[in-house]
């Protein structure tokens, strides 16, 4: 209980720095990566929802985020620029990407995990393809641009907006993963034949892990495109799930923290490599140096900067807990022989 309390004070620490951060710098380019970080954490979340807390792969993530980031889009443009039609468009994601999810869980979450990783890959692919070749709706590659409610033109009213969005999402999930659904999603992570012998349906914990992974990446997705007023076949690409899977590992797995953390590791790397590149056209090869950061960060870190901080924490504490008892012992010893 102590530890969470401390989680929760590191936490809303953080959320007051970011909070005031548009007051210490108001440029454009920062709030735009702070902007991105916010919302990459929130798709990172997602996913530690599944890996982290489920022990499911999944190679097709994106497929979400993509699904969230059209809907907005398209609905922007269609219906007009306004905050109804933002809220509508954001739900429209929220009920597609819950549906999918549930289909493909159920096709796939009653065999081994890695037919889920698969099949969600290849729905993924699928929805790229299908972006690509449905013109009238999505314009292909080439994408388009669409209008945004005028209450969030102002940069630093999108950045709050994004941070509240990712306090309320880390909030939520961290009540969903302490509830006695997110502790039997630990016990399959952990041991999947032995919940099962306990009574447990596995697959309908699996599926609803799946299905509530999906909502949050679509409304991830929705807040991406606001930032970029902007969108095409892109979101659907992999390297949006490799994102998030870097995020989630590099954060450390298994802890919603750890994916705002990774996530500002990514987004600031990437910014800063983007950034030298002006000054040297080595930096334009900026995934060589991205794997490099990853691999050292793995090696430093190998449960994850958040994880192996908890770990070398608890070790400290046991130190500290076992050296008093010690003590205690000594003191008792002398009295006693005395």
């Amino acid at each position: 209980m102590r530890s969470t309390n401390i989680g929760t004070r590191w936490f809303l620490l953080l959320v007051v720095v970011l909070a005031v951060l548009p007051w210490i710098n108001d440029s454009r380019s920062f709030l735009i990566m702070m902007t991105q970080i916010c919302i990459f954490a929130v798709f990172a979340m997602s996913y530690d929802i599944l890996l982290g807390y489920t022990g499911i792969v999944s190679f097709g993530h994106c497929m979400f985020f993509g699904i969230g980031a059209y809907s907005s889009g398209i609905m922007l443009d269609r219906m007009g620029a306004n905050i109804g039609v933002l809220l509508l468009s954001i739900a429209a994601g929220v009920v597609l990407s819950a549906l999918l999810s549930y289909i493909v869980g159920m096709l796939s979450l009653r065999l081994k995990n890695h037919f889920y990783a698969m099949l969600t890959l290849a729905f993924s692919g699928l929805l790229l393809v299908l972006a690509e070749k449905w013109r009238t709706l999505t314009r292909g590659n080439d994408g388009f641009t669409f209008p945004i409610p005028a209450e969030l033109k102002d940069r630093t009213v999108l950045y709050m907006v994004s941070l509240v969005v990712m306090v309320v999402i880390y909030m939520l999930l961290r009540r969903f993963t302490q509830s006695p659904v997110g502790r039997v999603l630990v016990a399959i992570r952990e041991n999947e034949q032995r919940t099962a012998s306990l009574g447990y349906e596995i697959i309908h914990y699996k599926v609803f892990a799946s299905v509530v992974a999906g909502i949050v990446a679509s409304i991830s997705g929705s807040m991406y495109v606001l930032t970029l007023r902007f969108v095409n076949t892109t979101v659907f690409a992999m390297d949006m799930t490799l994102n998030a899977l870097l995020m989630t590992i590099i954060g450390g797995v298994g802890t919603l923290f750890g994916a705002i953390i990774g996530s500002a590791i990514i987004e600031w790397a990437h910014h800063g490599l983007t950034e030298l590149a002006k000054f040297h056209p080595i930096f334009e090869r900026w995934i060589i140096f991205f794997g490099l950061l990853y691999i050292v960060v793995v090696l430093i870190f190998p449960a994850g900067i958040t994880g192996t901080l908890r770990l070398w924490w608890m070790k400290r504490k046991g130190r500290r807990v076992s050296s008093s008892h010690t003590e205690t012992a000594a003191e008792y010893g002398k009295e006693g022989t005395g």
